[in-house]
Protein backbone atom coordinates (compact mmCIF):
# COMPACT_ATOMS: atom_id res chain seq x y z
CA UNK A 1 0.00 0.00 0.00
CA UNK A 2 1.24 3.48 -0.90
CA UNK A 3 0.83 6.65 1.12
CA UNK A 4 0.19 10.13 -0.24
CA UNK A 5 0.23 13.24 1.90
CA UNK A 6 -0.33 16.89 1.21
CA UNK A 7 2.84 18.71 0.18
CA UNK A 8 2.93 22.25 1.54
CA UNK A 9 6.06 24.43 1.86
CA UNK A 10 8.12 21.50 0.69
CA UNK A 11 6.91 19.23 3.50
CA UNK A 12 4.70 16.13 3.32
CA UNK A 13 1.96 16.65 5.90
CA UNK A 14 -1.37 15.14 6.83
CA UNK A 15 -4.68 16.95 6.71
CA UNK A 16 -5.30 19.26 9.67
CA UNK A 17 -8.03 17.02 11.03
CA UNK A 18 -6.12 13.83 10.24
CA UNK A 19 -8.69 12.75 7.63
CA UNK A 20 -7.63 10.22 5.00
CA UNK A 21 -9.25 8.32 2.16
CA UNK A 22 -8.43 5.06 0.41
CA UNK A 23 -7.83 4.75 -3.31
CA UNK A 24 -8.70 1.17 -4.22
CA UNK A 25 -6.91 -0.89 -6.85
CA UNK A 26 -9.47 -1.06 -9.69
CA UNK A 27 -9.21 -4.80 -10.39
CA UNK A 28 -9.01 -6.31 -6.89
CA UNK A 29 -10.43 -3.40 -4.87
CA UNK A 30 -7.59 -3.78 -2.39
CA UNK A 31 -6.27 -0.52 -0.94
CA UNK A 32 -3.73 0.88 -3.37
CA UNK A 33 -3.04 4.20 -1.63
CA UNK A 34 -4.04 5.83 1.62
CA UNK A 35 -4.06 9.57 1.03
CA UNK A 36 -4.61 12.67 3.11
CA UNK A 37 -8.06 14.18 2.62
CA UNK A 38 -7.69 17.95 2.57
CA UNK A 39 -10.31 20.30 3.91
CA UNK A 40 -11.06 23.81 2.68
CA UNK A 41 -8.60 25.10 5.29
CA UNK A 42 -5.85 22.80 3.99
CA UNK A 43 -6.48 24.05 0.46
CA UNK A 44 -6.18 27.66 1.59
CA UNK A 45 -2.91 26.85 3.36
CA UNK A 46 -1.52 25.32 0.15
CA UNK A 47 -2.43 28.45 -1.81
CA UNK A 48 -0.92 30.63 0.92
CA UNK A 49 2.28 28.59 0.65
CA UNK A 50 2.43 29.13 -3.09
CA UNK A 51 1.78 32.85 -2.67
CA UNK A 52 4.58 33.16 -0.11
CA UNK A 53 7.02 31.42 -2.45
CA UNK A 54 6.08 33.54 -5.47
CA UNK A 55 8.40 36.51 -4.88
CA UNK A 56 11.50 34.29 -4.71
CA UNK A 57 10.61 31.99 -7.61
CA UNK A 58 9.39 34.78 -9.91
CA UNK A 59 12.73 36.56 -9.42
CA UNK A 60 14.82 33.43 -9.94
CA UNK A 61 16.99 33.80 -13.03
CA UNK A 62 15.66 32.06 -16.16
CA UNK A 63 18.83 29.95 -16.41
CA UNK A 64 18.26 28.57 -12.92
CA UNK A 65 14.57 27.90 -13.54
CA UNK A 66 15.62 26.06 -16.68
CA UNK A 67 18.19 23.93 -14.83
CA UNK A 68 15.64 22.90 -12.21
CA UNK A 69 13.09 21.84 -14.83
CA UNK A 70 15.78 19.90 -16.71
CA UNK A 71 16.63 18.10 -13.49
CA UNK A 72 12.96 17.29 -12.99
CA UNK A 73 12.90 15.66 -16.43
CA UNK A 74 15.82 13.45 -15.47
CA UNK A 75 14.27 12.52 -12.14
CA UNK A 76 11.02 11.44 -13.81
CA UNK A 77 13.01 8.96 -15.88
CA UNK A 78 15.12 7.91 -12.90
CA UNK A 79 11.92 6.96 -11.03
CA UNK A 80 10.35 5.27 -14.06
CA UNK A 81 10.22 1.80 -12.49
CA UNK A 82 8.40 3.19 -9.45
CA UNK A 83 5.96 5.04 -11.70
CA UNK A 84 5.27 1.78 -13.56
CA UNK A 85 4.36 0.04 -10.31
CA UNK A 86 2.13 2.83 -9.03
CA UNK A 87 0.34 3.25 -12.38
CA UNK A 88 -0.49 -0.47 -12.35
CA UNK A 89 -1.69 -0.29 -8.76
CA UNK A 90 -3.70 2.95 -8.75
CA UNK A 91 -5.28 2.96 -12.22
CA UNK A 92 -4.60 -0.52 -13.65
CA UNK A 93 -2.47 0.90 -16.47
CA UNK A 94 -0.11 -1.27 -18.49
CA UNK A 95 3.67 -1.03 -18.29
CA UNK A 96 3.85 0.37 -21.83
CA UNK A 97 1.37 3.11 -20.91
CA UNK A 98 3.33 4.05 -17.79
CA UNK A 99 6.63 4.21 -19.69
CA UNK A 100 4.97 6.22 -22.47
CA UNK A 101 3.78 8.67 -19.79
CA UNK A 102 7.25 8.97 -18.26
CA UNK A 103 8.95 9.63 -21.59
CA UNK A 104 6.44 12.29 -22.65
CA UNK A 105 6.46 13.86 -19.20
CA UNK A 106 10.24 14.21 -19.33
CA UNK A 107 9.86 15.89 -22.74
CA UNK A 108 7.27 18.27 -21.27
CA UNK A 109 9.68 19.39 -18.56
CA UNK A 110 12.57 19.70 -21.04
CA UNK A 111 10.47 21.82 -23.36
CA UNK A 112 9.31 23.99 -20.45
CA UNK A 113 12.96 24.46 -19.48
CA UNK A 114 13.52 26.04 -22.89
CA UNK A 115 10.62 28.45 -22.42
CA UNK A 116 12.17 30.23 -19.45
CA UNK A 117 13.95 32.40 -22.03
CA UNK A 118 10.78 33.22 -23.94
CA UNK A 119 10.94 36.94 -24.90
CA UNK A 120 9.48 38.83 -21.97
CA UNK A 121 9.93 42.28 -23.45
CA UNK A 122 9.34 43.62 -26.95
CA UNK A 123 9.11 47.14 -28.32
CA UNK A 124 6.30 48.10 -30.67
CA UNK A 125 5.86 51.19 -32.83
CA UNK A 126 2.76 53.25 -32.10
CA UNK A 127 1.06 56.33 -33.50
CA UNK A 128 3.34 58.78 -31.68
CA UNK A 129 7.01 58.85 -32.61
CA UNK A 130 7.83 60.47 -29.27
CA UNK A 131 6.42 57.58 -27.26
CA UNK A 132 8.09 54.20 -27.01
CA UNK A 133 5.69 51.34 -26.29
CA UNK A 134 7.17 48.34 -24.53
CA UNK A 135 5.17 45.12 -24.12
CA UNK A 136 6.20 43.10 -21.08
CA UNK A 137 5.18 39.59 -20.06
CA UNK A 138 5.44 38.73 -16.40
CA UNK A 139 4.34 35.81 -14.22
CA UNK A 140 0.81 36.10 -12.89
CA UNK A 141 1.20 34.60 -9.40
CA UNK A 142 -0.24 31.28 -8.28
CA UNK A 143 -1.53 28.84 -10.91
CA UNK A 144 -3.97 26.12 -9.91
CA UNK A 145 -3.58 22.86 -11.82
CA UNK A 146 -6.44 20.34 -11.80
CA UNK A 147 -5.16 17.11 -13.32
CA UNK A 148 -7.04 13.89 -14.19
CA UNK A 149 -6.19 10.23 -13.71
CA UNK A 150 -6.15 8.84 -17.24
CA UNK A 151 -2.70 10.03 -18.37
CA UNK A 152 -1.57 10.82 -14.86
CA UNK A 153 2.12 11.56 -15.29
CA UNK A 154 1.74 13.44 -18.58
CA UNK A 155 -1.23 15.54 -17.52
CA UNK A 156 0.05 16.13 -14.00
CA UNK A 157 3.32 17.38 -15.48
CA UNK A 158 1.61 19.48 -18.13
CA UNK A 159 -0.48 21.16 -15.44
CA UNK A 160 2.63 22.57 -13.75
CA UNK A 161 5.63 22.65 -16.09
CA UNK A 162 5.01 25.77 -18.19
CA UNK A 163 3.48 27.78 -15.32
CA UNK A 164 6.67 27.13 -13.34
CA UNK A 165 8.85 27.98 -16.35
CA UNK A 166 7.10 31.36 -16.54
CA UNK A 167 7.97 32.12 -12.90
CA UNK A 168 4.61 31.27 -11.35
CA UNK A 169 4.17 29.08 -8.31
CA UNK A 170 1.63 26.28 -8.36
CA UNK A 171 -0.88 24.21 -6.47
CA UNK A 172 -1.60 20.84 -8.04
CA UNK A 173 -4.90 19.33 -6.96
CA UNK A 174 -4.40 15.62 -7.46
CA UNK A 175 -7.01 13.32 -8.91
CA UNK A 176 -8.74 11.25 -6.25
CA UNK A 177 -8.02 8.19 -8.44
CA UNK A 178 -4.22 8.59 -8.54
CA UNK A 179 -3.08 10.63 -5.53
CA UNK A 180 0.29 8.87 -5.23
CA UNK A 181 1.22 9.40 -8.89
CA UNK A 182 0.51 13.12 -8.66
CA UNK A 183 2.34 13.34 -5.33
CA UNK A 184 5.41 11.85 -7.00
CA UNK A 185 5.45 14.69 -9.55
CA UNK A 186 5.63 17.31 -6.79
CA UNK A 187 8.26 15.22 -4.98
CA UNK A 188 10.33 15.24 -8.17
CA UNK A 189 10.08 19.03 -8.45
CA UNK A 190 11.13 19.53 -4.84
CA UNK A 191 14.06 17.16 -5.30
CA UNK A 192 15.02 19.03 -8.47
CA UNK A 193 15.56 22.19 -6.41
CA UNK A 194 12.38 24.24 -6.39
CA UNK A 195 12.21 26.64 -3.43
CA UNK A 196 9.95 25.31 -0.63
CA UNK A 197 6.35 26.17 -1.41
CA UNK A 198 6.82 26.87 -5.11
CA UNK A 199 5.01 23.58 -5.87
CA UNK A 200 2.27 22.33 -3.55
CA UNK A 201 0.01 19.28 -3.63
CA UNK A 202 -3.55 18.92 -2.40
CA UNK A 203 -5.22 15.50 -2.22
CA UNK A 204 -8.82 15.06 -1.16
CA UNK A 205 -11.53 12.46 -0.80
CA UNK A 206 -14.11 12.53 -3.61
CA UNK A 207 -16.80 13.98 -1.36
CA UNK A 208 -14.53 16.92 -0.45
CA UNK A 209 -13.69 17.86 -4.03
CA UNK A 210 -16.25 20.64 -4.50
CA UNK A 211 -15.25 22.48 -1.30
CA UNK A 212 -11.54 22.12 -2.01
CA UNK A 213 -11.77 23.32 -5.62
CA UNK A 214 -14.03 26.25 -4.69
CA UNK A 215 -11.57 27.30 -1.98
CA UNK A 216 -8.63 27.16 -4.36
CA UNK A 217 -10.31 28.97 -7.25
CA UNK A 218 -11.63 31.63 -4.89
CA UNK A 219 -8.26 32.26 -3.22
CA UNK A 220 -7.07 35.80 -3.99
CA UNK A 221 -3.54 34.66 -4.87
CA UNK A 222 -4.72 32.15 -7.51
CA UNK A 223 -4.63 34.01 -10.82
CA UNK A 224 -4.97 31.24 -13.42
CA UNK A 225 -6.69 27.85 -13.48
CA UNK A 226 -5.60 24.96 -15.67
CA UNK A 227 -8.11 22.09 -15.87
CA UNK A 228 -7.97 18.85 -17.85
CA UNK A 229 -10.91 16.48 -17.56
CA UNK A 230 -14.46 15.85 -18.66
CA UNK A 231 -16.67 18.49 -20.23
CA UNK A 232 -19.22 17.94 -17.46
CA UNK A 233 -16.76 18.86 -14.71
CA UNK A 234 -15.07 21.46 -16.90
CA UNK A 235 -18.29 23.43 -17.10
CA UNK A 236 -18.47 23.51 -13.30
CA UNK A 237 -14.87 24.70 -13.11
CA UNK A 238 -15.59 27.37 -15.73
CA UNK A 239 -18.60 28.60 -13.75
CA UNK A 240 -16.52 28.88 -10.58
CA UNK A 241 -13.77 30.71 -12.48
CA UNK A 242 -16.33 33.10 -13.98
CA UNK A 243 -17.67 34.00 -10.52
CA UNK A 244 -14.16 34.96 -9.45
CA UNK A 245 -13.05 36.41 -12.82
CA UNK A 246 -10.20 33.89 -13.06
CA UNK A 247 -8.96 33.06 -16.58
CA UNK A 248 -8.91 29.31 -17.22
CA UNK A 249 -7.48 26.87 -19.72
CA UNK A 250 -9.92 23.99 -20.21
CA UNK A 251 -8.91 20.81 -22.04
CA UNK A 252 -12.03 18.65 -22.02
CA UNK A 253 -13.73 15.63 -23.56
CA UNK A 254 -13.33 14.45 -27.14
CA UNK A 255 -14.92 12.24 -29.77
CA UNK A 256 -12.00 12.05 -32.16
CA UNK A 257 -12.72 10.93 -35.74
CA UNK A 258 -10.19 9.16 -37.94
CA UNK A 259 -11.21 9.50 -41.60
CA UNK A 260 -9.99 6.89 -44.08
CA UNK A 261 -10.42 8.15 -47.63
CA UNK A 262 -10.70 5.84 -50.62
CA UNK A 263 -7.07 6.37 -51.65
CA UNK A 264 -5.61 5.78 -48.16
CA UNK A 265 -2.86 3.33 -47.29
CA UNK A 266 -5.16 0.88 -45.54
CA UNK A 267 -2.45 -0.95 -43.61
CA UNK A 268 -1.13 2.30 -42.12
CA UNK A 269 -4.64 3.48 -41.33
CA UNK A 270 -5.37 0.22 -39.51
CA UNK A 271 -2.24 0.52 -37.38
CA UNK A 272 -3.08 4.10 -36.43
CA UNK A 273 -6.72 3.25 -35.76
CA UNK A 274 -5.88 0.35 -33.45
CA UNK A 275 -3.30 2.39 -31.55
CA UNK A 276 -5.66 5.33 -31.20
CA UNK A 277 -8.72 3.30 -30.22
CA UNK A 278 -7.16 0.73 -27.88
CA UNK A 279 -4.02 2.20 -26.24
CA UNK A 280 -4.68 2.72 -22.52
CA UNK A 281 -8.03 1.01 -23.13
CA UNK A 282 -9.25 4.04 -25.09
CA UNK A 283 -9.10 6.16 -21.92
CA UNK A 284 -7.38 9.16 -23.51
CA UNK A 285 -9.08 12.44 -24.39
CA UNK A 286 -7.71 12.14 -27.94
CA UNK A 287 -8.47 8.42 -28.35
CA UNK A 288 -9.94 7.47 -31.72
CA UNK A 289 -13.67 7.28 -31.01
CA UNK A 290 -15.00 7.11 -34.58
CA UNK A 291 -13.53 5.43 -37.66
CA UNK A 292 -15.14 7.06 -40.66
CA UNK A 293 -14.24 4.88 -43.65
CA UNK A 294 -15.03 5.28 -47.34
CA UNK A 295 -17.47 2.55 -48.34
CA UNK A 296 -15.31 1.48 -51.27
CA UNK A 297 -12.54 0.25 -48.99
CA UNK A 298 -14.49 -0.40 -45.79
CA UNK A 299 -14.65 -4.19 -46.08
CA UNK A 300 -10.88 -4.54 -46.45
CA UNK A 301 -10.22 -2.02 -43.68
CA UNK A 302 -12.62 -3.70 -41.24
CA UNK A 303 -11.20 -7.15 -41.92
CA UNK A 304 -7.67 -5.98 -41.15
CA UNK A 305 -8.73 -3.95 -38.12
CA UNK A 306 -10.59 -6.94 -36.69
CA UNK A 307 -7.50 -9.12 -37.04
CA UNK A 308 -5.40 -6.45 -35.33
CA UNK A 309 -7.88 -6.17 -32.44
CA UNK A 310 -7.90 -9.94 -31.97
CA UNK A 311 -4.11 -9.93 -31.71
CA UNK A 312 -4.18 -7.65 -28.65
CA UNK A 313 -4.96 -8.78 -25.12
CA UNK A 314 -6.01 -6.80 -22.06
CA UNK A 315 -5.06 -8.12 -18.61
CA UNK A 316 -3.99 -7.28 -15.08
CA UNK A 317 -0.65 -5.46 -15.51
CA UNK A 318 0.58 -6.82 -12.19
CA UNK A 319 0.27 -10.39 -13.44
CA UNK A 320 1.90 -10.22 -16.86
CA UNK A 321 3.18 -8.02 -19.66
CA UNK A 322 -0.11 -7.37 -21.44
CA UNK A 323 -0.26 -4.73 -24.18
CA UNK A 324 -3.48 -3.40 -22.63
CA UNK A 325 -4.50 -3.07 -19.01
CA UNK A 326 -7.58 -2.45 -16.91
CA UNK A 327 -10.30 0.11 -17.22
CA UNK A 328 -10.51 2.55 -14.36
CA UNK A 329 -13.48 0.80 -12.75
CA UNK A 330 -16.00 -1.99 -13.25
CA UNK A 331 -18.74 0.60 -13.69
CA UNK A 332 -16.77 2.25 -16.49
CA UNK A 333 -16.47 -1.09 -18.27
CA UNK A 334 -20.20 -1.72 -17.88
CA UNK A 335 -20.99 1.72 -19.28
CA UNK A 336 -18.90 1.01 -22.38
CA UNK A 337 -20.47 -2.43 -22.79
CA UNK A 338 -23.90 -0.77 -22.60
CA UNK A 339 -22.93 1.53 -25.48
CA UNK A 340 -21.89 -1.49 -27.53
CA UNK A 341 -25.08 -3.39 -26.72
CA UNK A 342 -27.19 -0.38 -27.67
CA UNK A 343 -25.45 -0.29 -31.05
CA UNK A 344 -25.94 -4.03 -31.58
CA UNK A 345 -29.64 -3.69 -30.79
CA UNK A 346 -29.87 -1.22 -33.68
CA UNK A 347 -28.21 -3.48 -36.29
CA UNK A 348 -24.52 -2.73 -35.75
CA UNK A 349 -22.21 -5.76 -36.04
CA UNK A 350 -19.79 -6.92 -33.34
CA UNK A 351 -16.61 -8.19 -35.03
CA UNK A 352 -14.21 -8.47 -32.08
CA UNK A 353 -14.23 -8.23 -28.29
CA UNK A 354 -17.22 -6.88 -26.44
CA UNK A 355 -16.79 -9.07 -23.38
CA UNK A 356 -15.72 -7.82 -19.96
CA UNK A 357 -14.46 -9.56 -16.83
CA UNK A 358 -14.67 -7.16 -13.92
CA UNK A 359 -12.60 -4.17 -15.15
CA UNK A 360 -10.91 -5.95 -18.04
CA UNK A 361 -12.47 -5.29 -21.45
CA UNK A 362 -10.95 -6.79 -24.57
CA UNK A 363 -10.45 -4.54 -27.63
CA UNK A 364 -13.75 -4.27 -29.44
CA UNK A 365 -14.68 -3.56 -33.06
CA UNK A 366 -18.24 -2.52 -33.93
CA UNK A 367 -19.15 -2.04 -37.61
CA UNK A 368 -22.06 -0.24 -39.29
CA UNK A 369 -22.46 2.36 -36.55
CA UNK A 370 -24.92 5.15 -37.40
CA UNK A 371 -26.44 8.25 -35.82
CA UNK A 372 -29.28 6.35 -34.16
CA UNK A 373 -26.82 4.73 -31.75
CA UNK A 374 -25.56 6.24 -28.49
CA UNK A 375 -21.96 5.34 -29.30
CA UNK A 376 -22.17 7.63 -32.34
CA UNK A 377 -22.36 10.70 -30.07
CA UNK A 378 -21.37 9.77 -26.52
CA UNK A 379 -17.71 9.67 -25.55
CA UNK A 380 -17.06 5.99 -24.89
CA UNK A 381 -13.68 6.39 -23.15
CA UNK A 382 -13.20 2.67 -23.66
CA UNK A 383 -11.43 0.21 -26.01
CA UNK A 384 -14.00 0.38 -28.80
CA UNK A 385 -13.40 1.03 -32.49
CA UNK A 386 -16.73 2.24 -33.89
CA UNK A 387 -16.75 2.02 -37.69
CA UNK A 388 -18.99 4.38 -39.65
CA UNK A 389 -19.14 3.88 -43.42
CA UNK A 390 -19.27 7.07 -45.50
CA UNK A 391 -20.24 7.68 -49.14
CA UNK A 392 -17.29 9.83 -50.08
CA UNK A 393 -15.29 12.73 -48.75
CA UNK A 394 -18.09 15.24 -48.16
CA UNK A 395 -20.16 12.81 -46.12
CA UNK A 396 -17.07 11.81 -44.13
CA UNK A 397 -16.45 15.45 -43.19
CA UNK A 398 -20.10 15.94 -42.30
CA UNK A 399 -20.07 12.90 -40.01
CA UNK A 400 -16.79 13.94 -38.41
CA UNK A 401 -18.20 17.38 -37.53
CA UNK A 402 -21.51 15.95 -36.30
CA UNK A 403 -20.47 16.08 -32.64
CA UNK A 404 -20.46 18.53 -29.74
CA UNK A 405 -16.71 18.00 -29.35
CA UNK A 406 -13.71 19.24 -31.28
CA UNK A 407 -10.41 18.15 -29.77
CA UNK A 408 -8.48 15.85 -32.14
CA UNK A 409 -8.98 14.29 -35.58
CA UNK A 410 -7.05 12.43 -38.26
CA UNK A 411 -7.26 12.02 -42.05
CA UNK A 412 -5.65 9.25 -44.12
CA UNK A 413 -5.02 9.73 -47.84
CA UNK A 414 -2.09 9.15 -50.17
CA UNK A 415 -2.76 12.64 -51.56
CA UNK A 416 -1.42 15.04 -48.93
CA UNK A 417 -3.05 18.08 -50.53
CA UNK A 418 -6.42 16.32 -50.47
CA UNK A 419 -5.93 15.24 -46.88
CA UNK A 420 -4.95 18.75 -45.87
CA UNK A 421 -8.03 20.15 -47.59
CA UNK A 422 -10.20 17.74 -45.61
CA UNK A 423 -8.33 18.55 -42.39
CA UNK A 424 -9.06 22.24 -42.83
CA UNK A 425 -12.79 21.48 -42.99
CA UNK A 426 -12.78 19.59 -39.69
CA UNK A 427 -13.88 21.29 -36.48
CA UNK A 428 -11.02 20.25 -34.20
CA UNK A 429 -8.16 22.00 -32.48
CA UNK A 430 -5.74 19.25 -33.52
CA UNK A 431 -5.62 17.19 -36.70
CA UNK A 432 -3.12 14.58 -37.89
CA UNK A 433 -2.57 13.70 -41.53
CA UNK A 434 -1.65 10.05 -42.04
CA UNK A 435 -1.06 9.69 -38.31
CA UNK A 436 -3.00 8.67 -35.19
CA UNK A 437 -5.29 10.91 -33.20
CA UNK A 438 -3.20 9.96 -30.14
CA UNK A 439 -0.19 12.17 -30.72
CA UNK A 440 1.31 14.91 -28.57
CA UNK A 441 4.28 17.23 -28.89
CA UNK A 442 5.09 19.54 -25.96
CA UNK A 443 6.27 22.22 -28.41
CA UNK A 444 2.88 22.40 -30.13
CA UNK A 445 -0.37 24.07 -28.97
CA UNK A 446 -2.68 21.40 -27.54
CA UNK A 447 -6.38 22.15 -27.12
CA UNK A 448 -9.81 22.00 -28.63
CA UNK A 449 -12.88 23.89 -29.75
CA UNK A 450 -16.62 23.56 -29.16
CA UNK A 451 -17.30 21.53 -25.99
CA UNK A 452 -13.71 20.27 -25.92
CA UNK A 453 -12.70 23.49 -24.20
CA UNK A 454 -10.59 26.56 -24.86
CA UNK A 455 -7.05 27.78 -24.40
CA UNK A 456 -3.88 26.02 -25.45
CA UNK A 457 -1.23 24.04 -23.58
CA UNK A 458 2.19 23.48 -25.10
CA UNK A 459 4.54 25.66 -27.10
CA UNK A 460 4.84 29.42 -26.91
CA UNK A 461 1.03 29.65 -26.83
CA UNK A 462 1.03 28.21 -23.32
CA UNK A 463 3.39 30.96 -22.14
CA UNK A 464 0.73 33.46 -23.16
CA UNK A 465 -1.82 31.58 -21.04
CA UNK A 466 0.27 31.82 -17.87
CA UNK A 467 1.75 35.31 -18.09
CA UNK A 468 0.29 38.78 -17.79
CA UNK A 469 0.79 41.08 -20.78
CA UNK A 470 1.50 44.68 -19.80
CA UNK A 471 2.00 47.83 -21.88
CA UNK A 472 4.55 50.39 -20.73
CA UNK A 473 4.52 53.70 -22.61
CA UNK A 474 7.74 55.70 -22.29
CA UNK A 475 7.23 59.39 -23.12
CA UNK A 476 10.54 60.87 -24.25
CA UNK A 477 9.64 64.53 -24.87
CA UNK A 478 7.55 67.24 -23.19
CA UNK A 479 3.91 67.23 -24.24
CA UNK A 480 1.16 69.72 -24.78
CA UNK A 481 -2.21 68.77 -23.28
CA UNK A 482 -5.68 70.03 -24.25
CA UNK A 483 -6.25 71.45 -20.77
Amino acid sequence: MYEAKLIIRGQAVGARDGATFDRLQPITEEVATQAASASREDAVEAANSAAAAFPQWSQTAPDERSRILERAAGLILKREAEFVDVVACEIGGSESWARFNCALSADIFRHAAGLTHFPIETERAGRDANVRSVLVRQPVGVVLGLAPWNAPIVLGSRAVAVPLACGNTIVLKASELCPKIHAMIIEVLDEAGLPPGAANLVTNAPEAATDVVEALIGHSAVRRVNFTGSTRVGKMVAEACARHLKPAVLELSGKAPLIVLADADIDEAVKAAAFGAFFNQGQICISTERLIVDRGIADEFVEKLTAKAQSLTAGDPREGSFPLGSMISASAAVRVRDLVEDALSKDALLLAGGDIVNTIMQPTVVDHVDSSMRIYREESFGPVAAVIRAAGEDEAVSIANDTAYGLAASVFSRDIDRARSVAMRLESGICAINGPTVYDDPAMPFGGMKESGYGRLGGEESVREFTELRWLSIHDNPKDYPI
